[in-house]
């Protein structure tokens, strides 16, 4: 138990919450809407046009809960302890059940200290709301469980996104695995006809300088070592089997993603594609892959599929659209396209996808002509 506490006390706050919008804004005109009804509609209410007041003045808060989700928690329920004290009424204002967005918040974004004290706080809000006024049992079991299931609620979207984030990472890592992989097998044929040159030079070496001879072998020692590390290097990052020996693809490759699936594949080229580095050409023929086989799986009722490159002087351009029926949700749900934008990022380049403006589905990826810088 004590391990436990220890661990979420140290709980740092999730990365990145989102920025202010309006469904935000819309969330507190409807709290004011309601509150304002509510006062009109309840003559009964004890000082009621306190009660709106404090309310009203309460819900503009609501935005700030991710940013500061403590210190709107606490704000709002002394508030409305305050309020529960100075009028005797516990029960209050129906339109403050908004406020339970606060504790789910409190758990979805803040830090575990964050967390701990705002739910002992609550608590105690809690426990001198019952004191104020009459609470049946009924009433304090219904309250309770409606803020255990508040609090169960921002702990599950909490943990949904920590997954999400470790599955990102090892898609990342994946990524980085098979571009090293392509670096080195690009690498490697050069590096390899090193070798091959100065064991050439070796064979001749009667004829030549001793000079020469020694430079040859220099160049043959370091050429094995460099492969030798950098096969070590592809073992280190792909953890689980075996290299693939098959060559690397390219870009003189991509006439080959066409299948005989009832999905026609039209592959257009425009530019030198055989001054584009391996590496660079490599990457483009993956991504290339990764939405053909996308429109494939996913499309519905595609019959085409269009592969366009354009190679210029600063960079390759890929598009790739089918003509299915779009829609305006992603279609891959998966991790295929965070995999496809992070191998376009680790080599300088953009990458976008989404519905197209006449349907269907669009990919778009820029890489720079060189590489990364």
């Amino acid at each position: 138990m004590n391990a436990l506490l220890r661990s979420v006390w140290h709980e740092p706050r999730p990365p990145g919450p989102p920025a202010r919008a309006w469904p935000d804004w819309a969330l507190v005109g409807l709290a004011l809407v309601a509150t304002v009804l509510e006062g009109v509609l309840r003559p009964d209410l004890p000082f009621r046009w306190l009660q709106v007041a404090v309310l009203s003045a309460l819900v503009p808060l609501l935005p700030w809960r991710r940013t500061h989700p403590l210190l709107v928690l606490v704000g709002w329920f002394l508030a409305l302890d305050v309020l529960a004290l100075v009028t005797g009424d516990g029960d209050g204002l129906y339109s403050a059940v908004v406020g339970l967005v606060l504790p789910y918040a409190l758990v979805r974004w803040g830090s575990g200290r964050e967390a701990l004290a705002g739910l002992a706080f609550v608590l105690v809000s809690a426990v001198g709301l019952m004191l104020v006024g009459p609470t049946s049992a009924t009433d304090a079991i219904g309250g309770v469980a409606v803020l255990a299931s508040a609090l169960a609620l921002g702990s599950a979207a909490r943990y949904r996104a920590r997954a999400r984030a470790r599955e990102l990472d090892q898609v990342a890592a994946r990524e980085r695995a098979d571009l090293a992989r392509d670096l080195h097998d690009t690498v490697a044929h050069h590096v390899s006809a090193i070798a091959i040159r100065a064991q050439a030079g070796l064979a001749t070496a009667a004829v030549r300088p001793e000079a020469a001879t020694e430079a040859l072998r220099l160049i043959e020692a370091e050429a094995s070592s460099t492969l030798a590390e950098m096969r070590s290097m592809v073992r280190t990052l792909r953890r689980d089997g075996p290299a693939e020996l098959a060559p690397t693809p390219g870009l003189a490759d991509l006439r080959r993603l066409a299948g005989d699936d009832g999905l026609a594949v039209d592959v257009g080229i425009t530019g030198d594609v055989d001054a584009v580095p391996p590496s660079v050409a490599a990457a483009v023929y993956r991504l290339a892959q990764e939405s053909v086989t996308n429109a494939r799986r996913h499309a519905r009722r595609a019959t085409r599929v269009d592969v366009r490159l354009v190679v210029d002087d600063a960079s390759v351009q890929l598009r790739v659209t089918d003509d299915g029926e779009g829609a305006p949700a992603r279609r891959d749900a998966g991790f295929g396209l965070p995999g496809m934008a992070e191998r376009a990022a680790l080599l300088g380049g953009t990458f976008d996808a989404g519905p197209g403006p006449e349907g269907g589905w669009t990919v778009t990826a820029v890489l720079p002509r060189r590489g990364p810088a």
